[in-house]
């Protein structure tokens, strides 16, 4: 049923994309009276699912969920179409008409996915309005959730207080800078020290077993299960206990009880558990890996805050008010894309080892429902589409784009068999990359 789920949000984000995305070639090719032959959604190699022919139209939907396409008439496009590329030239046709608008045909869909997304974390910020945990809410620091963070350099406990010299109020906000930085200012013991950050981190992360994040904030020790004929199992320890003392020694968080039997395995370990009101001492054998057999609940921030942990910042918006915020996390989302895309293409940087195809974007979405995630999702998925569309590939419409600019510069229209082998050559490049893309995915599921 899981898999169900993340499956049918996956295919309703892409299913709205491609749609919109079409519309933007769509709309603008009929204002100018071109001929659209077709518009489908997902690809029809051989088949497909259901069309049906409307105004000179075929509207149809593939059965290969790749993307979707218009295919408009005069076009050196993906169909190769060379037959009606050697008749004359037609009013109707793409190649009749001048250059600038070819370019906003072309433009079309990429516009859509920018002005897509800034609608969507516009109703966002209206309807459920901003909240993030502010950094200085973190008064005992970070939790080191993986070995490459402590290889790195950095703590259980530290403060974070700029990347690349760059402070920001929201956490998370500092977290995504990580990934793509090259120094880190923190907070430990009350003195300030760098951690210098290796350039292949993204490859680190990408080639690692990581699960979650590369650091996070600190979560108290409730128990959420307790495995099966383990030492803790054998002790008393129930779930919904709340692990509070070590080795007569006081604890906080569950990184503080991991730190402290690590490297102690075959040991007996004295814990001190809070049960409803009720401390009680306990004794846990290790295994002769150094697991208890307990495992933390992964408690939410707003379960967190109702503790006394933390403190998040919350506010609401008018529905003009939420438009310049969400204006503003679209640019940051796409900022924070673009570096990304700086770092893949940078081999130092091993990024290109995380690159991911269809399992990989079926992967971010939930196994549960949650449509204001769903809807952040897609409107991220819409940035990505279009700095994908706009890269300078035949085939792609940033290709289109290249070929049309130069044209207008020079006015002279690029030969016709150039174009032909342009969008040839266009088309292995992405394909490359796809099978690049899904063989790393298909890497990353081998044991």
């Amino acid at each position: 049923m899981e898999m169900f789920i993340k499956i049918s949000q996956f295919i309703l984000s892409l299913s709205i994309l491609v749609v919109l995305h079409e519309l933007g070639h769509f709309i603008p090719a009929k204002l100018f009276k071109t001929r659209v032959e077709k518009f489908y959604l997902f690809f029809d190699p051989w088949i497909s699912l259901f069309k049906i022919k409307m105004g000179g139209t075929e509207y149809g939907i593939g059965w290969l969920p790749l993307g979707g396409y218009v295919k408009i008439a005069g076009m050196i496009d993906e169909s190769m179409d060379k037959e009606q590329l050697k008749k004359p030239v037609q009013p109707w046709e793409f190649r009749a008409k001048p250059a600038w608008q070819r370019l906003i045909i072309m433009l079309g869909g990429v516009s859509v996915n920018l002005v897509l997304s800034v609608v969507i974390y516009w109703m966002i910020s209206f309807v459920d309005g901003t909240t993030y945990l502010p950094n200085d809410s973190l008064k005992d620091g970070v939790w080191c959730q993986h070995e490459i963070a402590l290889e790195i350099g950095f703590k259980n406990g530290d403060k974070l207080i700029s990347v690349d010299g760059e402070e920001d109020q929201r956490f998370f906000r500092l977290l995504s800078q990580l990934h793509v930085g090259k120094t880190v200012e923190i907070e430990r013991d009350g003195i300030r020290k760098t951690i210098n950050l290796p350039i292949d981190l993204l490859g680190q992360i990408s080639t690692s077993d990581m699960r979650g994040g590369l650091l996070s904030y600190r979560i108290p020790f409730f128990i959420s299960q307790v495995v099966e004929g383990s030492g803790a199992s054998k002790s008393g320890i129930q779930i919904k206990d709340k692990i509070v003392g070590l080795d007569g020694q006081p604890i906080k968080y569950f990184d503080e009880f991991k730190d402290g039997v690590k490297n102690r395995g075959g040991e007996t370990v004295h814990v001190t558990v809070e049960r409803d009101t009720e401390l009680i001492e306990l004794d846990i054998t290790l295994s002769e890996e150094g697991i208890a057999g307990i495992a933390p609940a992964g408690l939410g921030l707003r379960e967190l805050e109702k503790l006394g942990i933390y403190k998040l910042d919350a506010q609401q918006y008018g529905f003009f008010e939420a438009f310049p915020v969400g204006l503003n996390e679209a640019k940051e989302t796409l900022g924070d894309y673009l570096n990304g895309l700086k770092q893949f293409a940078n081999p130092d940087t091993g990024a290109y080892k995380g690159v991911g195809g269809i399992i990989a974007m079926l992967n971010i979405f939930p196994n549960d429902w949650d449509w204001l995630r769903f809807w952040r999702l897609t409107a991220f998925l819409s940035l990505m589409l279009a700095v994908m569309n706009l890269l300078p590939i035949p085939a792609l419409d940033g290709g289109h784009v290249v070929f049309l600019i130069y044209e207008m510069i020079t006015q002279r229209k690029p030969n016709e068999k150039f174009m032909e082998y342009a969008q040839l050559a266009g088309m292995v490049m992405i394909l490359i990359l796809m099978l690049f893309a899904n063989g790393n995915d298909v890497i990353k599921m081998l044991p």
